[in-house]
């Protein structure tokens, strides 16, 4: 048997009923759109989302919409997360001083217990 060598190429077939259909995924309007994702980072967000099938349009919506509100929303967006660890961290704080206190009090009562227990020796 012979090897093949390189990339396979199939051979072409002659379809003489094949037509080429123009109008085959157009629709004058979608009810719906879907999207199944799989994410890694929870908070992916999505909007403007635009079906159509002229680059030009598409474009044209991008700047008007997108690159018109992406530098504002990202500001936004860095305030609200550095508000967020500004909150975590003073809670994380607290935790602390509320830990430290609370080995403060396990030391005294082990220092008293030790205390108590000499005495009784």
């Amino acid at each position: 048997r012979a090897r093949a060598q390189g990339e396979w190429e199939h051979p072409m077939i002659p379809n003489p009923e094949f037509s080429d259909d123009e109008s085959i995924g157009k629709y004058a309007s979608f009810g719906v759109a879907a999207f199944e994702l799989w994410q890694v980072k929870a908070g992916t967000i999505f909007d403007n989302v635009l079906i159509c099938d002229d680059p030009a349009e598409a474009e044209a919506k991008r700047k008007a919409t997108w690159e018109a509100n992406k530098d504002k929303e990202k500001e936004m967006f860095d305030k609200a997360e550095e508000a967020k660890r500004a909150k975590e961290l003073e809670e994380a704080k607290e935790a602390g001083s509320d830990a430290d206190s609370a080995e403060d009090e396990e030391d005294d009562e082990a220092a008293e217990g030790a205390d108590e227990l000499k005495d009784e020796v």
